[in-house]
């Protein structure tokens, strides 16, 4: 049986085995708590639910246009604009199967054989080995917790090469929760443009940002330069619609046109009736994303005072998502000897769930989701904390 070489550089995931240990304990009949999904625990909207029943009575179960109905192609280039005041056409909109289906479809569009991409660092699983999917390279360029996980240009001036065809940016970060400030953000964006740069800004986690952080936008410079900038945003996140599978990118109308005709040949529309639901979530009411992100913030408070008890763990305080990524490499001693382990140790011996750091292209930490219940998350916490302080004694 012959395998595609391309697929030799895939990595198998870092979380497999132990997420296949937490469920035959469940399967034992141990309480197992997972920290690890990165997934709202609310439902879904009931205004959603009911555009998507609706679509169901009528019928609404054929084929759609590849790359979205207008209906909601228009209400996505709408959402820029009732968020950031920029009008966006639905010529520059195309809708996938989540934000990872977009990504996955803009790089396969874009990269040639060669060419590199600068990945800031912590960065979401699926980038490096998606670029490498495309034939490109990933270039990580890491910030530690003392940089509160982000980057500057001066850091990706030192990684560009003659090379360098795109940058992923991320904000808020999966895993970090790093918010990049309205200066931060800026001076990023103009490094980029001005050195002829592609950004491609992952803004899936931008409903749920915690003030005083405020929520700056690439479809800014999307506005002034839209050939060199895509964003991606999306419902999975913001309306807890993970099952849903919708995301959507903003990109230069001809571009948008080569990922339809690519997608046209893969999977063609996403779901209909999603399709639906995802425009009534996008024209109504956005209070219970609101809602969402109060309780979310309360979650990111809670947490964030035990994690700052424990003196053997440095986390940044999370400006966005619902992810803690606290470093505990000073833990690593006799048996345990990088993320993964301490992963492995913290299942066993706390019965918690959790992502090693290793996934995320930093070995030293490892990421807690906070999208559980408040006494959840502060049961299991405690828990962790005590299994970490047993392993520093």
């Amino acid at each position: 049986m012959q395998i595609a070489q391309r697929l030799q550089s895939i990595k198998p995931s870092l979380t497999l085995s132990i997420n296949s240990k937490a469920l035959s304990m469940r399967q034992e009949g141990i309480d197992v708590t997972s920290l690890a999904v990165g997934e709202p625990n609310f439902p879904t909207p009931a205004h959603v639910c009911a555009a998507a029943k609706a679509a169901i009575d009528a019928n609404f179960c054929r084929y759609t246009q590849v790359p979205g109905i207008p209906e909601l192609r228009q209400a996505c280039g709408r959402y820029f604009k009732r968020v950031h005041n920029v009008d966006v056409p639905k010529e520059a909109i195309i809708v996938g199967g989540g934000g990872k289906h977009c990504i996955y479809n803009f790089l396969q569009t874009t990269i040639n054989p060669g060419d590199e991409v600068l990945i800031p660092t912590p960065y979401w699983l699926s980038y490096p080995d998606m670029v490498e999917l495309a034939g490109g390279k990933p270039v990580l360029v890491k910030a530690t917790a003392s940089q509160n996980f982000k980057v500057s240009p001066k850091m990706l001036e030192s990684a560009l090469t003659k090379q360098t065809k795109l940058l992923i940016l991320n904000s808020p970060s999966n895993p970090t929760g790093a918010v990049y400030s309205r200066d931060e953000f800026s001076q990023i964006m103009d490094w980029a443009l001005d050195n002829n740069i592609f950004v491609l800004a992952d803004e899936i986690y931008e409903q749920l940002i915690f003030p005083p952080a405020e929520s700056i936008s690439a479809i800014n410079w999307f506005k002034k330069k839209p050939e060199m900038v895509a964003v991606l945003n999306g419902l999975s996140k913001s309306f807890a619609m993970t099952g849903w599978r919708v995301g959507f990118l903003a990109a230069h109308p001809d571009l948008i046109a080569k990922i339809s005709s690519m997608q046209g040949h893969s999977t063609s529309n996403i779901c209909s009736i999603a399709q639906k639901a995802a425009q009534a979530a996008l024209e109504g009411s956005y209070d219970c994303v609101y809602k969402m992100r109060q309780a979310f913030q309360k979650r990111r408070d809670l947490g964030l005072e035990i994690i700052n008890s424990w003196p053997f763990a440095i986390c940044p305080k999370p400006d966005g998502a619902f992810y803690f990524f606290a470093d505990v490499h000073t833990c690593y001693k006799k048996h345990i000897k990088n993320s993964t382990d301490i992963c492995n140790e913290l299942l066993t011996k706390a019965h918690v769930a959790l992502v090693p750091g290793a996934a995320f292209g930093d070995d030293n930490c490892i990421r807690f989701s906070y999208a559980v219940a408040d006494d959840v998350l502060v049961d299991a916490l405690n828990k962790v904390g005590d299994v970490l302080k047993d392993l520093v004694r």
